[in-house]
Formats: structure tokens, sequence, C-alpha cells
């Protein structure tokens, strides 16, 4: 263009001096226009495809995605709950001085210089894209600390130069938002440090076994050399000896920073670091994930993976681990009755906290489905409900002296089949009192009583003490007393804490404390405990069930539900199909439920409700908590007095003594 304008200069006649003039004139306008244009140009590219394409840099605030931990009663880990990003918050407070020095020095050495961007950093990252970048490079970092934590949290895995332009726009921003501080902070807690780790406390945990303010100086070096290539320099990856030279040259650059010196360098060098074996452990899986659920429905926690909770527990690990022991070698010991499963639960019925909950004989188990939970499935109870129903009858007014008839009865029930409920060993007892036939969980007698008060009666009482699978009230007729409609472990529990604590009901408490990512407290557990059956009924039932010598009729002297030197009441329930076989018991301090059977609900080839089964479970489990605890009787509430009533002392309430009719035990009339 200039050349075409020169030549027509010359052809007008132009004296050669005038014709230099006005060229030097016209090129100046040319580049102006040139310069304009391409400003334009630029400005229309930038608007149009990196400031329209900005994210809204106050995410800066927004916390990453954080694991949700899940702790026992004593701060020790159970699982750890992360999506893709196993992350825990650490404050800038908690980081060791050597890490931050360390990481600036192999980073970003005019991090405290710069206002976001590093000059001598790009133009030795643009001169290696130009110049010798293959064509299957990735772009080339010489990024600050700001630029990289500003693609960590907008650019994840975008390498392209429009994210380039885009990153340091939001560097300089960011520098003008944040101190230095708050960006390291955040940078901590950010970067990769290999696989699905994130952040400098995981990254501490995972290789070091340590809290990350308990680290090394040799250790800082090692994490800090770590986020350029996580991949490459892993120590559990294909050249481990890589990550040392990588924390050789960390120690380097150090000493180039002046943070050390060279004879610190040297002894950082050669002290060793013992890396831990990665690996991914969960202990009580069962309960780790009903507490999943538990705060979900409870909640309403959603990202429950990405929340960043710290969650402390109810459950003891101690106890947890004994509970599970003890139930897959006692599952072991009958796997030829064709049981192939068993489950328990411990809870402190004072104030309703699980303490140990094992819902299958493995969580890991491949025979059967080991990840079933047992203590919260429905399950038919058999025997192990009549304590309710018992209950209700004395708060009709009966009495423990009351007298029922042991003896074959059929019950003809419009539209259905003939009703004839049996005794587990086929016999009959003749007349007996209400504590003989509680005690010896005879059959006959519980249906006659449900037969007499009303199977509304024993429902609504249930409801009261936390049973909620018995709303469709038409299912259920005189076989209830015997345990034909399904609960939860977790229900049985709940209700039979109200014996253990006197009246009083409380919901089990899986959760102590809930926190937020920062350690802000967001719940704590508040137990409300009110009374639902009034102390003196709840006496008569602990009496008859902690009464060894009211059971020995059919369970013998010694059998397995006594724990010689504790006042223990237990109920034991086995249902008539045999495919569920329970154990219940408890003091004033302690509750343990066991149960065996198959989670398929096939029946079990024979077992001995109160012998075998589940009770050896709950003996174990129940005697090992008991060891180091003193013997606790129940005191004698108010309302309730000792009689002699037809030649035997018994308790009663109310003055329920005078409607006892004397016929003697043992005989029919």
């Amino acid at each position: 263009m200039l050349v075409t304008i020169v030549r027509g200069l010359i052809g007008v006649g132009l004296p050669a001096v005038k014709i230099l003039k006005y060229s030097l004139r016209i090129w100046k306008i040319i580049f102006v226009a040139m310069s304009l244009a391409g400003t334009v140009t630029a400005g229309i590219w930038i608007t149009r495809f990196v400031i329209e394409g900005l994210p809204n840099v106050n995410e800066i605030y927004n916390p990453p995605k954080l694991s949700t931990k899940i702790y026992d009663r004593r701060g020790r880990l159970l699982y750890k709950f992360y999506d893709s990003e196993d992350r825990s918050w650490v404050s800038l407070g908690k980081i060791p001085p050597s890490l931050i020095w360390a990481t600036i020095a192999i980073e970003d050495k005019d991090y405290y210089n710069h206002h976001g961007l590093s000059g001598k950093g790009m133009v030795k990252a643009l001169f290696y894209d130009i110049f010798k970048r293959g064509s299957e490079d990735k772009l080339r970092g010489g990024s600050t600390i700001t630029q990289q934590l500003v693609k960590n949290v907008f650019f994840f895995n975008d390498n392209s130069f429009k994210r380039k332009v885009k990153e340091v726009i939001l560097a300089l921003v960011v520098e003008k938002k944040l101190t230095k501080e708050e960006i390291l902070e955040r940078y901590f807690n950010q970067v990769a440090y290999g696989g699905e780790t994130y952040g400098v406390a995981e990254a501490a945990l995972k290789y070091f076994g340590k809290d990350v303010g308990e680290i090394s100086m040799a250790e800082a070096a090692f994490l800090a050399g770590l986020p350029a290539a996580p991949t490459s320099y892993s120590p559990y990856g294909d050249n481990p000896d890589l990550a040392n030279f990588r924390k050789n040259h960390v120690i380097d650059e150090m000493v180039a920073a002046g943070y050390v010196s060279q004879n610190k360098a040297e002894e950082l060098k050669i002290e060793k670091i013992n890396i831990i074996r990665e690996k991914q452990s969960i202990a009580a899986p069962h309960f780790v994930f009903y507490v999943k659920n538990y705060l979900q429905s409870s909640f309403g926690y959603q990202n429950f993976e990405r929340q960043g909770l710290i969650v402390t527990t109810s459950l003891d690990i101690d106890q947890e681990n004994m509970a599970e022991k003890v139930v897959e070698e006692e599952v072991n010991k009958v796997k030829n009755l064709r049981i192939s499963n068993g489950a328990a639960l411990v809870v402190d019925p004072r104030n309703g906290q699980i303490l140990a909950m094992v819902g299958s004989k493995n969580y890991f188990a491949s025979d059967i489905d080991g990840k079933y939970n047992v203590t919260i499935a429905l399950r038919q109870p058999g025997s192990a409900i009549k304590p309710i129903n018992y209950l209700a009858a004395l708060i009709k007014g009966w009495t423990l002296a009351s007298v029922v008839d042991d003896s074959p009865v059929v019950y003809q029930i419009q539209g259905q089949k003939p009703y004839s409920p049996q005794n587990y060993n086929r016999k009959y007892m003749g007349r007996v009192t209400l504590r003989t036939a509680l005690a010896s969980s005879l059959n006959i007698p519980s249906v006659k009583i449900l037969a007499s008060d009303g199977v509304d009666g024993m429902i609504d009482l249930a409801e009261k003490m936390g049973i909620t699978s018995w709303q469709e009230r038409g299912r259920f007729g005189l076989a209830l007393a015997l345990g034909s409609g399904e609960v939860q472990m977790t229900q049985l529990a709940t209700a039979y804490s109200i014996f253990a604590d006197e009246g009083k009901y409380k919901e089990l408490q899986p959760v102590l404390e809930v926190k937020n990512y920062l350690g802000e407290v967001i719940y704590r557990a508040n137990t409300e405990v009110k009374e639902v059956i009034e102390p003196k009924y709840a006496y008569l039932i602990n009496s008859v069930l902690s009464d060894n010598e009211a059971r020995t009729p059919i369970f013998g002297s010694n059998s397995k539900l006594k724990i010689e030197g504790k006042t223990v009441a237990v109920k034991t329930g086995t249902t008539n199909n045999l495919k569920d076989n329970w154990c219940i018991g408890w003091t004033k301090e302690v509750l343990v439920a066991a149960w065996v059977g198959n989670n398929d609900s096939s029946s079990m080839s024979w077992v001995a409700s109160g012998i075998s089964g589940a009770t050896p479970i709950w003996n174990r489990i129940m005697t090992e908590e008991l060891k180091e605890r003193a013997d606790i009787q129940w005191e004698v509430p108010e309302g309730v007095y000792r009689a002699e009533v037809c030649g035997r002392e018994e308790y009663f309430v109310n003055r329920t003594e005078k409607s006892v009719k004397c016929i003697p035990a043992g005989k029919k009339g």
C-alpha cells in the first residue's frame, strides 16, 4: 500500500524531500489506523471470548469439595465419605512454616513481591510454548501460586489458551480481593497431592499417617514437590524414587530462596521418610452407613460426600469390634443348623446412645449379602415381643400373681381358619401365675391375655414405646402376642430401654455432635426424655425378667440367660417357623439385643429358644459389657409394694392383690 502511494507522488512531480516527508506522514497514519483496528479487534475478542465467559470471582470464597468424616465417641476415625476428592480443610495457622517455605520456594519464589503474575515466569512459559513444546504437550505452566489457585477453583482440567488469558485476569482480581495469607490457605486446601487426595491435611495423613501440623521439614519438602505432577511423583507409582529426587530438588530451591542453610539441606536430604501403605478401610460399616442415612433423612444434608462435616457418633469402636468378633464366631459354630447370619446391637438405655451395631456376621461376607443390616430390617420378634403384651395387661389391672390357664385352646375367627396356639415345647403347665408365664415364655397364656385385653390396646402401647411398624392394624390378630408383627431391632431396643430406664422413653441416638468444615458446632445431641409408662409397671416387668427362679421350669437354673452376680432382665424369642431367633436383655446401664437366622427368611433346622442361637451371642456380649461394671439393681419405686397372696409373696400396685383368686398353680380348674 505505501509503495503504491509513493509511486503516485513521484508521478505528480513532487520533489524527493517532500515525497519522503509525505510518505512518513502517510505511514504514521496507516500505523495508527492499523493499531486502532487491532485494538478494536482485540477488544472485541477479549470481550466476546474472555470477559463474557469469566466465572464469578466471588466463588473463590466458597469451600471446595470436602470429605465428611465419621468418628466414634472417642474421636477415632471410622470412615470418610467423599466425592472424587478426599479433602479436609485446615487453616493456614495449623500448617507448619516449613511447608509454606518449601511450597513458595518450588512454586513461586516471588510470591510476596508480585500482584498475581510473574513476568519472568510468563516469559519462560511463553518461550517454551513457542519454541520447545511438542504438538501433544500441554501449555507450559510458569504460573504463580495465585494463578494455580485460580486454575484449580475455576478451570480444573482446562489447558486451552483462552483459559490462560482468563486465568491471568482472575489472578489479578483475586490478589485485590484476598490477602496473601488467604490465598495461601485456599491454595493448600485446594491443590491435588496424588490420586483422590486433595489439600495438605489429607496428604499428610495419606503419606505419613500424621496431622499436617506434626510433619517434619523433610516431609514438608516431600509434600511441596507433589502438586506439580502428583502422578509422576507419587511414592505409590511405577517410579517411587522420583518422589525422593523431587523432594531433594525442593530442598535445593529452599536453599536458593534463603529458607534453609546448605548444611541443613544436606541433613534433610538424608533424613529417612517413612511412607505408610496406601489403604482405604472402614470400621463399623453397618453403623457408618446407618449414620449417613440418619443424617440425610433427619437433617436433610444434601451432597453428603462434599459437605466436609465432622461427625462424632455414639459408637465405641472397642465395643463394636468385640461384638463383631462374637457374632461371627457364634454364627460359625451353628452353621450346620442352617443358620447363616447373626446380628447384635448395644445401647445405653439411659440416653439411647448406640454403642455397637453389628448388622451381619461380616459386612464383606460373600456367602450371604453381608451388607444387609439386620438391626434395621423388619423381622418377626417371636416371643421377644411378649413383655409389651404383659405390660399392657398389668396397666389394665392384671397382677403378677394373677393366674392364667396354660392349656390347649382353639379360637374360631370369622373368615379365618381356627387358631390354636402351641407352646414351644408342645407341653402345658396348667394354672400358672403371670410371673411364671412371662419368665418361662409360655405361648398360650400370652395369647389368652391378648384375647382378653384386645389387639388394639397392645398396638397402642407399642407405638408409645417406639414401635412404628404396626400401622396396618388390620393385618394383625391374636398371633401378635407371639411376635407375628415385624419389628426392627432398633425399635425393640428403643422400647425395652424404657424398662431399663424405669419408664422413660428416648429415641436412639447415633450422633453426638456435628461440626462444619471450619470446626463450628452445627448440631449437638440433646436427648429428649419423656415418661411413657409409670415406673412401677416398668419395675414389675424388670422383676419378672430378671427372676432366674421363675424361668427355671423351662430354661433350667443355669442357662445362658443368667449372668452370674449381675441383675439382668432378659427375654428370648423364636418364631414358630424357625425363621428368626432373638435374645434381648438389659440392666440399668446397658441393653444388648442379638439375632440369628437367614437373610432370605428361610427356616433354620433347629434352635432351642433361650439355649442356642442368639442367646450365646447375647450372653458373651453382655458378660463383656458388665465385666467392669458394678451390679446395680432397680430400686423399688413409689407405688410398688410386696404382699403375701395365696401363700406366696409378690409385688403389687394399686391394691390389686385383692383381685387375686387363689387357685393352686399347676392344677386345671
